[in-house]
């Protein structure tokens, strides 16, 4: 059924109609070398007649000598078809409007007209050269006799392809099958260009494939106007995946070939985009995830590897204890069954907090509970601080130091410093302790960022580093000077 698939890529031009794109000539370039490595057959590079630097870069193309076919966007006026000469390219996509709305209300012309500059612009190329998909703009809008008409005028004028637009999305599959197939009816070679206006776009291109269309225009990432065209590496995953048809197309490529596009476009992807998108192969539900880890099958429809994209864990509230503890193993770190719950609690506790927990935020969390020490001499009850741009930062805390309850007030420059001056008065009978070093980082970006805390303290003449990783820069660095006087008392104990 997909035996002789052909793909041509417009991502470059009717891709670059997004609104707010633009791409530049040594950009265009980039993702056309990724395009021919991908293996589409056919690269639709720009419009020449746009600008200068549109033919500038349609021409910085041509000369790389790729193995796809390099085609222009064009009118059927001479001039749209002398600036795509000019730059070398092997074919023109030929675009006419075809239905009654736009050849008298756009055009203002007769269809004979239209039909006329056709085919007197489908034989000036050929007699130039020129490969020639001819393309009616709004077909799915067009009598099936009046595209007929059309394309069998200029298929005996030369044109080597004929191509049937749905411009603004109004086909639905059944229709497309029907639609396509009556055109497949000429025995030429059928393009199908579908429009995503109702998120059918790839269902409908398929549809036409199966009804004798040999060719699919598509758009890396389903880039295009408004809505977008229908996405290469939906529709070629359905066919390799669903249909279970092998393709030319060099899928491994397409989540590097995504996210090129992606960069250079400056259209960001949703997460949950089919095939690439960041949560395509992301699996969070405890359910799920621990389904996954004992066969990928249960869970996912292909191999990420297959797209070149890879599988990830979400730590999330639906999260279950055993996909933390098998991520845990990954770093090759061991934890006990109660330093795995209080993982898992804390990961939780951060879930219902709104924040998605990382790898390196994992990693951090399982270091912080790993040097907790449950004989600590010196355990934080409650501390409470205040500030503000009026008010002098302050802190109360009330600990209980070996077995003894204390309670101390103190006052800082902020109320980090207010905290640990409160939480040093506390311990001022116990051990003369200063802060030499006190060092903050967020370890992953956002304002939701856990924070690591380190701070060096200095008892006697030894320097203890200890640091803590939470949510909250107070809590953070309160649980930091806590663990580091933990140590110097633990030293004290042992001497």
């Amino acid at each position: 059924m997909f035996e002789n698939l052909r793909i041509l890529d417009t991502t470059l031009r009717d891709g670059e109609q997004t609104p707010g794109v633009l791409i530049t000539s040594n950009e265009k370039l980039k993702i056309a070398l990724k395009l021919d490595e991908l293996g589409v057959d056919v690269i639709e590079a720009g419009s020449a007649i746009t600008s200068k630097d549109e033919q500038k870069s349609i021409k910085t193309i041509t000369e790389n000598n790729l193995n796809a076919e390099i085609c222009s966007f064009a009118r059927p006026v001479k001039i749209d078809i002398d600036t795509a000469i000019g730059c070398e390219v092997d074919s023109i996509h030929l675009v006419i409007p075809s239905s009654d709305l736009h050849i008298e209300q756009k055009l203002r012309k007769t269809r004979d007209q239209v039909e006329e500059m056709a085919v007197n612009a489908t034989e000036y190329a050929k007699s130039h050269g020129l490969i020639v998909e001819l393309s009616t703009e709004d077909a799915t809008r067009t009598s099936v006799e009046d595209l007929k008409h059309l394309y069998t005028k200029c298929i005996d004028a030369g044109a080597d392809r004929i191509c049937a637009c749905d411009t603004i999305g109004l086909l639905t599959p059944e229709k497309a099958y029907e639609f396509y197939g009556q055109l497949s009816e000429l025995n030429m070679p059928l393009s199908v260009h579908c429009h995503n206006d109702f998120g059918l776009a790839v269902a409908n291109t398929l549809a036409a494939l199966r009804a004798g269309a040999t060719q699919a225009h598509v758009t890396i990432n389903g880039l295009g106007e408004r809505a977008g065209n229908a996405s290469c590496e939906e529709l070629i995953m359905a066919i390799e995946s669903l249909y279970k048809e092998e393709t030319h197309i060099k899928t491994e490529l397409f989540y590097e070939t995504s996210q090129l596009v992606e960069r250079i476009s400056g259209v960001t992807l949703q997460t949950n985009k089919a095939i690439v998108g960041a949560n395509a192969f992301a699996h969070e539900s405890g359910i799920h995830a621990d389904g996954v880890l004992k066969n990928t099958d249960t869970y996912e429809p292909m191999k990420p590897e297959k797209v070149g994209h890879r599988r990830r864990f979400i730590l999330g509230k639906h999260v279950g204890k055993h996909v933390i503890s098998e991520k845990i193993k990954e770093t090759n770190t061991e934890v006990t069954d109660d330093e795995l719950n209080r993982i898992f609690e804390r990961v939780k506790r951060l879930s219902d907090m709104g924040k998605t927990v990382t790898d390196v935020d994992l990693q951090a969390i399982t270091d912080d509970i790993l040097s907790i020490n449950p004989e600590d001499s010196l355990i934080l009850q409650e501390y409470t601080t205040v500030s503000g741009n009026k008010v002098t930062p302050t802190a109360s805390v009330k600990v209980n130091i070996n077995n003894r309850e204390r309670i101390e007030a103190g006052v800082g420059v902020g109320p980090v410093d207010a905290a640990i001056e409160a939480i040093r008065k506390s311990i001022v009978d116990t051990a003369d302790i200063t802060l030499e070093e006190y060092h903050v980082d967020a370890i992953t970006g956002g304002t939701d960022a856990l924070i690591d805390v380190l701070v060096k303290l200095k008892h006697e003449d030894k320097i203890i580093t200890s640091r803590s990783t939470e949510p909250d820069i107070i809590m953070a660095s309160v649980e930091a000077y806590l663990k580091g006087v933990n140590k110097i008392l633990t030293d004290k104990k042992r001497r």
